[in-house]
């Protein structure tokens, strides 16, 4: 197994692992901007736990690897922008900002950062164990695939047969209303992790799709509203919601879909697909807090965009009970993490 030290001299090396930036968050949590994207010099100073001087002479020495993994520096009129999005109370005249690709790559070329060394042995950790695979086991490898096709037919019953079963029953039942709920939400949490399962499988096992691969959020870019909308209903059902209808734009009294969770609450969602340097204001979400509280009588109300919020909106959604999609949290949502708030 390579040694992690390694990282440090081969940029070979950090290239083939810099797609695993879920080893940041394993290792310690990594705070991001308002935006759900980036994160400033003095947060991965914090992260990395040195001093913001020492990661600036880092950065120095590998400015062109770092921009090509995301890092970069606003000036005027982009700075401006960015400011009013992401709410960030500055008077700098420039702004170094790093992606999570551009951390990870900080990670494996800080040496004097305990935690950077924690990030590279266990992203090698991880490493070695998705690739530390048999090559003449045909008898594991017969079963593996057995053992799929069961996993995928479960999933399939579960989906198609069970789920809509409890549907059903909890429609017609009153008294025994909350037990078949739970239960039908235990099934939904078997269904996807059988799903996830199935999807680790395929990794494993170098199964590949010949598509042409489309960034998640690029695909949402170029969605229209309506799309746009019409997606996000797919992902609550595909989370477990139910009687999930998308509104019709005149008299849908300030949503875009309507609902109930898994577990019976009522849901109210708000979908904006704006431009990534745009960004949702104090008086978007304060509509949408009437809406959703006062004309809904919302139990659980989601404010669903491509873009960032202010720091004021994001207060407000506190102070009001609303949970915040931002684009960050939104790629994760629609690349198969479901939502906390739904479970």
């Amino acid at each position: 197994m390579i040694n992690e030290s390694a990282l440090l001299e081969s940029k070979t090396l950090r290239d083939g692992v810099l797609e695993r930036t879920d080893v940041l968050d394993r290792v310690k949590a990594l705070s991001l901007l308002p935006d759900g994207m980036h994160v400033t010099t003095a947060m991965v100073a914090a992260y990395f736990e040195v001093a913001v001087k020492t990661l600036e002479s880092g950065v120095e020495d590998h400015r062109e690897e770092l921009a090509s993994n995301g890092y970069q520096v606003l000036t005027g009129a982009p700075l401006a922008l960015f400011k009013r999005a992401s709410g960030i109370q500055s008077r700098s005249k420039a702004l170094a900002l790093f992606s999570r690709r551009a951390v990870l790559n900080v990670a494996m070329l800080l040496r004097d950062s305990e935690v950077a060394r924690q990030v590279r042995v266990y992203l090698l950790d991880m490493e070695y164990l998705a690739r530390a695979q048999p090559v003449d086991n045909s008898v594991h490898t017969d079963t593996v695939s057995l053992d799929d096709r069961i996993d995928q037919r479960i999933t399939h019953i579960l989906g198609k047969t069970v789920v809509p079963m409890f549907n059903a029953l909890i429609e017609t039942s009153g008294e025994h209303r909350k037990e078949l709920i739970a239960l039908r939400a235990g099934v939904q949490r078997i269904e996807r992790r059988l799903h996830q399962h199935h999807t680790r499988l395929q990794r494993l096992e170098g199964v590949r799709d010949d598509r042409p691969a489309v960034g998640v959020m690029a695909a949402m870019d170029a969605m229209n509203g309506r799309t746009f909308e019409h997606h996000i209903a797919k992902l609550l059902r595909r989370d477990g919601c139910t009687n999930v209808v998308v509104q019709g734009g005149h008299g849908d009294r300030g949503v875009d879909i309507i609902g109930l969770t898994p577990d019976g609450r009522r849901l109210v969602v708000q979908c904006k697909r704006f431009a990534p340097y745009l960004n949702i204001t104090s008086p978007d979400m304060q509509r949408f807090v009437g809406a959703a509280k006062v004309l809904h009588g919302a139990e659980v109300a989601l404010f669903v965009a491509t873009c960032p919020f202010t720091s004021e909106a994001l207060n407000i959604a506190a102070e009001t009970g609303i949970t915040v999609v931002h684009r960050g949290l939104l790629e994760q949502w629609s690349a198969g993490e479901p939502l906390e708030v739904l479970e």
